[in-house]
């Protein structure tokens, strides 16, 4: 192995219990979205006791920050995000309690690592990922535009990364009639929930005529209590559209919108379409990928495997539609394990959990000093990034 991964795997291994200690208070006072309060408090104090600059709060969000460490100029600036957030009512069931000590240890060991080459650290702290897609807000408030390449670490069944994600919207819509008397004057009403119901029936028809890997769900979100004997005047349904190729949900989300008006233009109503999250899906870039798993099987990390078959969807694929980014999925639980499960909570502070702080830690460490080192690679990186976000668009 070379002399300066040696060095940062000895200086991750020395502060090994001190991280476990940090993930397991994290674990053990579990916060939900925006409220991370006390994990974002204990990431920045140490980060900042340790020689990053810290800025706490970043726009809207309290419990966002950003750390930065700069050796020399010029040199590529490498992202380290990480989140902290809990499950409403489940605690630390997708294990992000070990995400802030794995970054902060990977970062703290690039950083003591007298690489002589110049370069930039930027450890983003990633608020409400489960419930508010925090990473989008941050986005749109200018964050993430001064990196080169995003790193993540998530726990997982098998040591992986992702080669895909789900992009989606989640869409409410609310259409608006004229009340009337159902049985004494039918003919005076113009119904909102018929309006709903056709767009339904719309989405139906609609499926034949998309991609396979599309998807699209439905609901009745609200009858606003309306009785039967009354024509509804308002009714709302909640939507959500998925596909693997953002651009091609872009063109479902327009077809969407045309089911939408003409539900409404046929039942001589209005129609508000509102979005309440649109999360893009991951560019791949292979060769980051195979430089994660090379970092992972080169420091023996737990059941590598391919990449998953049917991956979800997540905030971070809107961070890496911008630059170019992976997850090194690290395993600490049984290999069927679902996220968000009774196994998640139970390997959490287990010897797993503890262990894929340190083994995610390294390999980021490692693939990070691999782009520092050789300028090549990461502009290999950046140039696959724009082919293949390309070939995304000309699919579509």
């Amino acid at each position: 192995m070379d002399e300066i991964k040696s060095l940062m795997d000895q200086s991750i291994d020395n502060i090994r219990e001190e991280l476990w200690a940090l993930g397991d208070s994290i674990y053990d006072n579990p916060e939900v979205a925006l409220h991370e309060v006390f994990a974002s408090t204990l990431l920045e104090d140490w980060l900042e006791q340790h020689g990053f600059n810290v800025t706490r709060g970043l726009g809207t969000m309290s419990t966002a920050f950003r750390a930065t460490y700069e050796n020399g100029a010029g040199g590529p600036s490498i992202g380290l995000l990480c989140e902290y957030d809990a499950l409403p009512g489940l605690g630390h069931a997708c294990g992000h309690h070990l995400q802030g000590p794995c970054i902060i240890a990977a970062a703290n060991a690039i950083k003591e690592a007298n690489i002589d080459k110049p370069y930039k650290l930027v450890i983003y702290g990633t608020p409400a990922e489960e419930n508010l897609a925090g990473k989008i807000t941050m986005l749109e408030e200018g964050c993430f535009r001064d990196i080169d390449v995003a790193l993540m670490m998530h726990g997982s069944p098998t040591t992986t990364c992702d080669i895909k994600s789900m992009a989606n919207y989640h869409i409410d819509v609310v259409f608006e009639g004229k009340s009337s008397h159902a049985a004494i004057n039918p003919d005076k009403g113009r119904s909102a929930l018929d309006a709903l119901l056709l767009t339904f029936q719309g989405i139906e028809f609609l499926r034949e005529h998309v991609p396979e890997d599309s998807r699209m769900h439905y609901t009745v979100a609200d009858t606003y209590n309306i009785p039967a004997n009354v024509v509804p005047d308002k009714a709302k349904g909640s939507f959500i559209l998925r596909s693997f190729n953002m651009y091609t949900l872009e063109n479902i989300f327009s077809r969407f919108e045309r089911i939408v008006h003409g539900a409404a233009e046929m039942t001589e109503t209005t129609a508000t379409i509102k979005v309440q999250s649109h999360m893009a899906a991951k560019i791949p870039v292979l060769s980051l990928n195979k430089l994660l798993i090379d970092c992972a099987e080169e420091i023996g990390a737990p059941r590598i495997s391919g990449p998953r078959k049917k991956p979800g969807s997540t905030d971070f694929a809107n961070v890496m539609e911008i630059v170019p980014g992976s997850c090194i999925r690290v395993a600490f639980v049984p290999e069927n394990a679902a996220s968000h499960s009774q196994e998640f909570l139970a390997n959490g502070k287990a010897e797993t959990g503890h262990n894929a702080i340190i083994y995610g830690a390294k390999v980021l460490a490692n693939a990070a000093y691999e782009m520092i080192k050789d300028d090549s690679l990461l502009a290999e990186i950046k140039d696959e990034f724009i082919r293949n976000k390309n070939k995304m668009k000309e699919e579509a």
